[in-house]
């Protein structure tokens, strides 16, 4: 795992902002998953393949970034999710399929759990034959598995999101037989500004800055209009300078840090190393040119290099440069 997903893993791994991307995600913004709701699981999914002692093939671990369960209320209504995070610091042109695996292997896993519950309860006395051979009982349920990409570069997202737009030319009438995955991608590039408004933690600033990183002007004026961009915390420091380069510095002892000033120091560093590279290119012009006419008395008045710089008068760390130079 590379230093881009380690920092945005660890900032979306706290509870209100992981609450806050899924109310923006799945209710528009609406509170109603709340953050003391969410309770963080296993993200390590096992996949046992179906087959004898002898035959099985060895088991295959999968990964998520995060996966935490959660009980809404909405409309007087309870629902139980899982709502997992695979945050993406680069494309992955295979991303439905990953995350499809992930899910499946979740789903997998809730399956294999029923049947145990049901095996150590003993409760399938009086239940049908077809029961008692899947495990799996006619009122067992699934809790739902929302998997949501969320994609931390200012480019835009040019990979498939779905498994359909995987298979390249096929004939129509496959499609009808095959069923379709879709991710769930969140990128900034594609997002518009009511959307950020929809967000009621620090992702707004982070989302926002990402989208602007590659518009210098825009961005100066989102964050002249964002006062929460003066008073950013060091994990989303850790987030930008990570994720799109922002060069954010923060002292040791420093909890906050003003984004603002942060960037007018980096625009006066950039102005002052803009000057500093023009004098150098001038510099060097200027030994070029010197170094032409010391070549050109050489050639035409018959002079040596130490008899042309001393009669034009070239100073002597100079002079050791142009020899070198003449070399």
């Amino acid at each position: 795992m590379g230093v881009k997903d380690t920092v945005s893993i660890k900032y979306l791994r706290q509870n209100n902002i992981f609450a806050d991307v899924f109310n923006y995600f799945i209710y528009h913004g609406e509170q109603v998953i709340v953050p003391d709701g969410l309770e963080e699981l296993d993200t390590r999914e096992i996949d046992v393949p179906y087959g004898g002692a002898d035959g099985a093939e060895q088991p295959v671990q999968r990964t998520r970034d995060i996966i935490k369960s959660v009980v809404t209320m909405r409309d007087k209504r309870a629902a139980y999710l899982l709502l997992a995070i695979e945050s993406q610091a680069d494309i992955h042109y295979a991303m439905p399929v990953k995350n499809m695996i992930s899910d499946a292997l979740q789903y997998a896993k809730q399956v294999e759990k029923a049947i145990a519950s049901h095996k150590k309860s003993g409760d399938y006395k009086g239940t049908g034959g077809a029961e008692y051979l899947s495990g799996f009982m006619k009122s067992d349920r699934l809790l739902p598995v929302v998997t949501l990409t969320i994609y931390f570069d200012s480019k835009a997202w040019d990979g498939p999101l779905s498994i359909h737009e995987m298979f390249g030319s096929q004939d129509s009438r496959l499609f009808e037989l095959v069923p379709d995955y879709r991710i769930n991608l969140l990128a900034p590039f594609a997002m518009e500004k009511k959307d950020f408004e929809k967000f009621r933690t620090t992702l707004k600033e982070i989302l926002t800055f990402i989208k602007y990183a590659d518009d210098k002007e825009r961005l100066e004026k989102v964050l002249e209009e964002d006062e929460v961009f003066r008073h950013l915390g060091r994990t989303e420091v850790d987030v930008l300078n990570a994720c799109v380069g922002a060069k954010i510095t923060m002292k040791e002892d420093e909890e906050e840090a003003n984004v603002c000033l942060a960037i007018e120091q980096m625009k006066e560093e950039a102005a002052k190393e803009a000057v500093e590279r023009a004098e150098k290119a001038a510099e060097k012009e200027r030994m070029k040119s010197l170094a032409d006419i010391v070549k050109n008395l050489v050639e035409n008045a018959g002079w040596t290099k130490e008899q042309a710089m001393a009669n034009m008068k070239i100073a002597d760390d100079e002079q050791e440069i142009l020899l070198k130079m003449l070399a």
